[in-house]
C-alpha cells in the first residue's frame, strides 16, 4: 500500500489523532512532572501558582480526569447519534464524511488526552504517609487546570460544529468538495501543456504484454500514478490499468497489463515473459482494493453520492424537493466548468514526455447522462425538480462544445418536454 493511500485511511479513522494527542499528553505529563521535581529540588518558588496539598491536588485531577471522560463519552455517544441519523436520511455513502471531519477527530482527542495527562500527573502526588515525604507537582497541576478550561471551549465548539455539519447544505457542499477534488483528479484542462500527463486522443491499447492479476477482492479506491510512472519508467514498461478507481474486482480479476514501449526498446535484461513476483508486488502496491468505495480518485462515487442525496430527498417518506434542487445546484457547480474546459487524463508522462502509464478514466459525458437519469427516474412528479435539471442542462449547453454541446441541448429538450406533459 502506498503512503498516500495509508495516509487516506489514517485520515478517515477516529483512532489515529486521539492516539497522537495522547501520546503527546503522556510526555507533557511526565515532563512537567520532572520540572516540579527540579523546582522543588532547587527551592525555586513560583509566586503566580499557588500551592497545593497533596490531597486538593489529588482532588483537582481526579475531578478534571473524571469529566474528561464522561464528556468525552458523551461527545462519541452524539457522534455515533449523528452517523447513525445522516445515515437513514441521506444514504450510508456519506458516513464517511463524519469520520474524516478533522474537527471531529480533535474534540475527542482533546477530551481523551486530557483525562490521560491527569491520570499520568495524579501518579506522581505523594503526601508524607505515603513515602515519607510530600510532593505535589504544583505546575503540572496548574496546566490539568487550564486544559480543562479549554477543553470547555472545546465542548461548546463542538455542540456547535455538529450542529452545522448535520445541515443538509453542509453535507452537499463537503460532497461537492469531493467532487472538484475528484475531477481536478481525472480530468485537466484540454489546452494546457502538461509536464506528467497528457489529453491526447486515448491511446490503443498494446496487444500482448503480461497480465497482473489482483490478489484481493474489493473496490479499488485510488492508484498511486507517480509510483507507476515511477516504475514504468525505471524498467522501461508502459503500464494499461484494466480497472480504474470505483471499479469492483475478485481474486485472479486482471488489473493492469505490461508491456514494452511502442518504439520496441527493452530495459537491458528484462524480458516479459519471464515471472517476476517483485514487478508482480509492486504492481499491486500501486493499486488500493479496499472494502468500499471512496471518492478520492472515485469520480463517478463522488458524483453519485450527490445524486443521492437528490434521490433521498424526492422519496415518498422524505418527500423534499428541495434538497435534489440544491443537489443539482452543487453538481452544476462541479460540473460546468469541467464540461467547458476539460477532457480526461489519457496518459501519465515521465520526465522525457514518453507515455508510461494508461488510464482509463470515464467519459464526462457518462457522468453527466447519471444525473439527468436520476432526475428523470425519480423527479418526474416534481417540476421544481426537473427545472432545476433543466437549468443545469441549459448551463451546460451554453458553454459545451461539438458533441458536448448537442448531448446537453438533447437534455434539455428531454426536461422541457416532462414538464410540458
Amino acid at each position: 500500500m502506498s503512503v498516500r493511500s495509508m495516509t487516506l485511511r489514517v485520515r478517515e479513522s477516529f483512532w489515529f489523532l486521539p492516539a497522537v494527542f495522547g501520546v503527546a499528553a503522556i510526555v507533557a505529563a511526565e515532563v512537567l512532572v520532572a520540572v516540579d521535581h527540579a523546582v522543588v529540588d532547587g527551592g525555586v518558588r513560583i509566586a503566580v501558582l499557588d500551592a497545593l496539598s497533596a490531597s486538593g491536588g489529588r482532588s483537582i485531577l481526579t475531578t478534571i480526569g473524571t469529566a474528561m471522560l464522561t464528556v468525552a463519552g458523551t461527545s462519541f455517544s452524539i457522534t455515533i447519534s449523528v452517523l447513525a441519523t445522516t445515515s437513514s436520511t441521506y444514504g450510508p455513502r456519506l458516513v464517511r464524511n463524519f469520520m474524516a471531519d478533522r474537527a471531529n477527530q480533535f474534540v475527542l482527542a482533546a477530551f481523551t488526552s486530557t483525562f490521560l495527562y491527569t491520570i499520568v500527573v495524579v501518579r506522581s502526588v505523594h503526601t508524607a504517609v505515603d513515602d515519607g515525604s510530600a510532593f505535589v507537582p504544583v505546575v503540572a497541576v496548574h496546566v490539568a487546570v487550564l486544559l480543562g478550561i479549554v477543553d470547555v471551549a472545546v465542548l461548546v465548539f463542538f455542540i456547535h460544529h455538529i450542529a452545522t455539519s448535520v445541515q443538509i447544505t453542509s453535507l452537499q457542499k463537503q460532497v461537492q468538495v469531493d467532487l472538484v477534488a475528484a475531477l481536478d483528479h481525472a480530468f485537466v484542462d484540454r489546452d494546457e501543456s502538461h509536464a506528467t500527463v497528457t489529453v491526447a486522443p486515448q491511446h490503443r491499447r498494446p496487444d500482448g504484454g503480461r497480465m497482473i492479476r489482483a490478489a484481493s477482492d474489493g473496490s479499488v479506491q485510488s492508484v498511486d500514478w507517480q509510483r507507476l510512472v515511477a516504475w514504468a519508467t525505471r524498467h522501461d514498461r508502459v503500464v494499461d490499468m484494466l480497472v480504474m478507481p470505483g471499479d469492483h474486482v475478485i481474486v485472479g480479476d486482471p488489473v493492469v497489463v505490461v508491456t514494452r514501449p511502442s518504439d520496441g526498446t527493452t530495459a537491458p535484461g528484462a524480458d516479459l515473459e519471464t515471472p517476476d513476483d517483485g514487478a508482480a508486488r509492486a504492481l499491486r502496491g500501486c493499486i488500493t482494493i479496499g472494502t468500499a468505495r471512496t471518492p478520492v480518485q472515485d469520480v463517478g462515487f463522488a458524483l453519485q453520492q450527490l445524486v443521492e442525496i437528490a434521490v433521498r430527498g424526492l422519496a415518498s417518506g422524505t418527500n423534499d424537493p428541495y434538497t435534489a434542487v440544491t443537489a443539482l445546484e452543487m453538481a452544476a457547480g462541479a460540473l460546468v466548468p469541467a464540461w467547458r474546459d476539460r477532457d480526461a487524463v489519457t496518459g501519465h508522462l515521465d520526465d522525457a514526455g514518453v507515455v508510461r502509464v494508461l488510464p482509463h478514466w470515464p467519459r464526462l459525458e457518462d457522468l453527466v447522462a447519471s444525473v439527468f437519469e436520476g432526475v428523470r427516474t425519480y423527479g418526474s412528479e416534481h417540476p421544481i425538480v426537473l427545472r432545476a435539471a433543466l437549468r443545469l442542462a441549459e448551463r451546460l449547453a451554453e458553454v459545451g462544445q461539438d458533441e458536448r454541446a448537442r448531448l446537453a441541448e438533447q437534455s434539455v429538450q428531454e426536461l422541457r418536454r416532462a414538464l410540458a406533459a
